[in-house]
């Protein structure tokens, strides 16, 4: 039998330090669950110690998941550990991780310690945080740029300390395939108490080899692998779940191991956390771009039609693709809007957001005869987050000539007190934006500006994403609608809500 490789999920806490990509509780919540449902071994869902907010969204986490093993994220310090311990006490299976910097540039640069100082505080923190669970994961911060020998001393004492998972993160992206797996090869033979864990992976894609560092970890021995959905993550991201997973499957030729992963729900959470971050996954993105399993050329098509292996080496259906069929319509009841939501994994926690939900879903359907799985989620989105919006959109009107300025007059909640504004300039979206800003007090520089289709079709909702910069903080802004500028000003007022709702929140790497 092949073994078991674990899958760590961290697209609630290292996808979320992808700049603008900040989650709600609700929203971590919502992912966190979809992960369950795809049977993800270990969620981090965040970094407990990092902010107020960071911390209840991980108790909120470890509170809503059953099924999988919840984590936070802790330097190794006192109060980083009993933070995260308070955080994750109701859950019923916990796992603390904590790290340290063990490369010497981070050593002597950044924690200005010597390496017997090092190796001392790791042993201090793994020993403390067996006060709060048996479930510990120590990861030596930058191992791929730190001496093997002493990285062999650190894990060697961390172990003997209580650590039952041993992480070893390219922090900076910056192994190659066969050097990678030799590292991981290498430190499971030099240790000698290495058998009593199990050794993970952690990759960074700043040379676009996260994937393929990882694939050479396992083939080396490691039994866990860290990764987010749709490779999200700061920098150029984080190992891919659903490249990671699906390789290891199609490939059982070459690795003796396989996941638990239920990979017809990989689609379903790929979108999810596209709609929440509002980063679009590229059409030529492996396994979930739509590209995925298209076929252009003649060749490919005729080769298909005759026997699908010819061009394709899996199957669509298998991570979720068929199952994102037209399922409603205007003339569907509340109980089967309900009931599909839970086969998508969303569940609402209450009657009145049910039924706002479900009032959306009719205004919809009077305007889209189609609905799809992606509108529905996107409904939930934006029903969710508006429940909280200090600032909300009142009523929209934009007109338009060929040759002349375009005119935008906006009313906005702001406190629950109505406000209006009128703005002329060159474009729609321009002067939309422009009679906005003059209803709040912000300056404001917008870096980002992306408009796609949900779905397909002329009827399709509109999802626009804008990503705004606002004293050298990045928040990114989602809004859906039928019509385009009305789906901007919603992306641009959720923007602008995130400011204000914005707290201090600490890096794990500082």
């Amino acid at each position: 039998m092949s073994d078991k490789l674990i899958i760590f999920d961290t697209t609630l806490r290292d996808g979320e330090q992808s700049p603008g990509a900040s989650m709600t509780k609700d929203e971590k919540v919502r992912i966190a669950k979809v992960l369950e449902k795809m049977k993800v071994d270990v969620i981090e869902a965040g970094f407990a110690i990092a902010s107020p907010g960071d911390f209840e969204a991980v108790q909120a986490v470890a509170n809503a998941v059953k099924d999988s093993t919840i984590c936070s994220l802790a330097r190794a310090l006192d109060k980083d550990i009993d933070r995260a311990g308070e955080a994750l006490k109701n859950t019923n299976s916990a796992r603390i991780h904590t790290f340290i910097a063990t490369s010497d540039i981070h050593m002597k640069m950044k924690l200005n310690m010597t390496p017997d100082q090092v190796v001392d505080q790791a042993v201090r923190a793994v020993k403390r945080a067996r006060k709060y669970t048996d479930n510990i994961e120590f990861s030596p911060e930058d191992a791929g740029r730190s001496d093997e020998d002493f990285l062999c001393r650190i894990i060697e004492a961390t172990i003997d300390a209580g650590a039952t998972t041993i992480n070893i993160p390219d922090t900076v992206g910056y192994n190659i395939p066969h050097q990678f797996g030799a590292t991981i090869k290498s430190l499971i033979e030099q240790i000698p108490n290495s058998d009593k864990v199990i050794f993970s992976a952690h990759c960074h894609n700043d040379l676009g080899l996260a994937v393929a560092n990882s694939l050479s970890a396992v083939l080396n021995g490691a039994r866990q692998v860290e990764c987010t959905i749709n490779g999200l993550g700061e920098r150029a991201g984080n190992t891919s779940l659903e490249e990671l997973v699906m390789a290891v499957r199609t490939r059982q030729d070459v690795f003796d191991c396989d996941t638990n992963i239920n990979t017809t729900h990989i689609l379903a959470a790929s979108r999810l956390v596209s709609s929440v971050t509002g980063f679009i996954v590229q059409p030529n993105k492996a396994i979930v771009g739509a590209n995925a399993f298209a076929h252009e050329a003649g060749i490919h098509q005729d080769g298909v039609l005759k026997h699908r292996e010819t061009y394709e080496i899996m199957r669509a259906e298998d991570v979720g693709w068929n199952a994102n069929k037209l399922v409603l319509g205007k003339h569907s009841g509340r109980n089967a809007f309900k009931v599909r939501l839970a086969e998508l994994g969303v569940e609402f926690d209450s009657e009145e957001s049910l039924n706002d939900t479900f009032k959306r879903f009719k205004e919809l359907a009077d305007k889209k005869h189609e609905i799809f799985d992606e509108d529905l989620q996107a409904l939930v989105s934006e029903t969710q987050t508006e429940a909280t919006e200090l600032i909300k959109l009142v009523s929209l009107k934009v007109c338009t000539e060929t040759g002349e300025e375009n005119t935008a007059t906006v009313v906005l909640s702001i406190d629950d007190k109505e406000k209006i504004a009128t703005a002329k300039t060159s474009g729609a979206v321009d002067a939309t934006f422009s009679a906005i800003n003059s209803l709040v007090d912000f300056e404001l520089n917008l870096q980002l500006y992306s408009v796609s289709n949900v779905t397909q079709g002329t009827d399709a909702l509109g999802e626009v994403s804008v990503r705004l910069e606002h004293n050298g903080r990045i928040i990114n802004g989602q809004g859906v609608d039928t019509d385009i500028i009305t789906a901007s000003a919603k992306a641009y007022i959720h923007g602008l809500n995130k400011i204000m709702a914005a707290t201090d929140r600490a890096h794990p790497q500082v």
